[in-house]
């Protein structure tokens, strides 16, 4: 199996979590993932806006997708920290569209930044996280 069809694999095994909230996988690399999330009222706040844990959830997704795309078939990840800045509200009908990058990819941690935007292009956030890197045993 090439690297390609590899990544593209370990990719579209998404969690079930992001299946049920409606997450879509547009492109994984090893140091760019693109996911989508269409906001719709189940994954609003009470102000008709994309709900911030969402946008947290959307963030994580792509970063813990980054990060298995990244590992050999003997490790996993978990995320160890996430930090969410908050810039503007994506309403109910639009797509948040979350485009991760990698700060540090190391043996034992990998960093990740996931900038969020709605369907302006505008940001909308900026989440950036830690995954721990571990062993299966």
């Amino acid at each position: 199996m090439s690297d390609e069809q590899r990544i593209a694999a370990v990719a579209a095994k998404q969690p079930a979590f992001a299946t049920y909230l409606g997450f879509r996988l547009v492109s994984a690399e090893p140091d760019m993932v693109v996911g989508e999330l269409p906001v719709k009222e189940e994954l609003a706040n009470r102000n008709g806006m994309l709900h911030g844990g969402a946008i947290m959830a959307l963030a994580d997704n792509v970063g813990g997708t980054a990060t298995f795309i990244n590992l050999a078939d003997e490790f996993f990840t978990v995320t160890v920290e996430s930090k969410t800045n908050f810039f503007r509200a994506i309403r109910i009908g639009e797509t948040a569209r979350a485009t991760c990058r990698p700060l540090h990819k190391g043996r034992t941690t990998m960093v990740w930044e996931t900038r969020i935007t709605g369907d302006d292009g505008k940001l909308a956030a900026i989440v950036t996280q830690t995954q721990l890197v571990m062993t299966r045993s």
